[in-house]
C-alpha cells in the first residue's frame, strides 16, 4: 500500500498511506471513513498524486486518521504510528525515564534494538515495564519481549473496545465483556454470607 512515489505531494501521501496501513485500513475503509472519492484515495494510497494535494484533501484524510492537519504535514512519522494505536504524543520524559532507570540487561539490549517501540509505550506502560524488572520478575521470567508483546496487545485491544463502544454494537460489547468479567473476577464474599 505504501509505494514510492515522486511527485510534489509524493511525501505526505507516503504518510498518509502508512498511517492508513498502520489502521488496518483497506483502500475502501479509507474512502468511506474520510468521504473521499476511490480515485483520490487510490492516487493517495498507490502511485502517489501528480502534484500537491488539497487543503480540503488533506484535511479530510487527516480528520480520518484522528491526527490534526499540523500534525499530518508537519510530524515526523515515527510520532505519528503510536497515535494510531490510540496513544497520545510520545512522552519523552517517561520515555527518558525508562532509559535512565533500566538496568536489567535483557530490557537494556531490547531498548537498544527496538528504539521504536519503546518511543511508543505509553508512560503508565513504561512505568509497568520498570517495575516488572524486579529480581525474578516477570521480565525475567517471560522475557522482555513476551512482556513488551503483551502490553502492545493490551492496548491495542483497548483502542479497539473503545471504537466498537461508539457503534450500534454497545450493548452486545457491554453484554461480552459483562460474561467475561464473570469469569476472571476474583469470587467476593459478601459479609452476607453470600457466595
Amino acid at each position: 500500500m505504501n509505494a514510492v512515489t515522486v511527485g510534489p505531494g509524493a511525501e505526505l501521501a507516503n504518510k498518509i498511506a502508512r498511517l492508513v496501513e498502520e489502521r488496518g485500513w483497506n483502500q475502501e475503509d479509507f474512502a468511506r471513513i474520510s468521504q473521499l472519492n476511490r480515485h483520490t484515495v487510490r492516487q493517495i494510497l498507490h502511485s502517489g498524486p501528480k502534484r500537491r494535494l488539497r487543503n480540503a484533501t488533506v484535511s479530510q484524510c487527516a480528520e480520518a486518521l484522528g491526527v490534526t492537519v499540523s500534525e499530518l504535514r508537519n510530524l515526523p512519522l515515527e510520532r505519528l504510528l503510536p497515535r494510531m494505536h490510540g496513544k497520545p504524543p510520545a512522552d519523552e520524559e517517561a520515555l527518558k525515564l525508562l532509559y535512565e532507570r533500566a538496568s536489567l540487561p535483557d530490557l537494556i539490549n531490547w531498548l537498544e534494538r527496538n528504539r521504536e517501540r519503546a518511543a511508543a509505550l505509553r508512560s503508565e506502560e513504561i512505568q509497568e515495564l520498570l517495575e516488572m524488572q524486579s529480581p525474578g520478575g516477570p521480565l525475567q521470567k517471560m522475557g522482555v519481549e513476551n512482556c513488551v508483546d503483551l502490553l502492545e496487545r493490551r492496548r491495542v485491544l483497548v483502542c479497539q473496545v473503545r471504537e466498537i463502544a461508539g457503534t450500534e454494537y454497545l450493548e452486545l460489547l457491554e453484554q461480552l465483556v459483562r460474561l467475561m468479567y464473570e469469569k476472571v473476577k476474583p469470587q467476593q464474599r459478601t459479609e452476607r454470607g453470600k457466595p
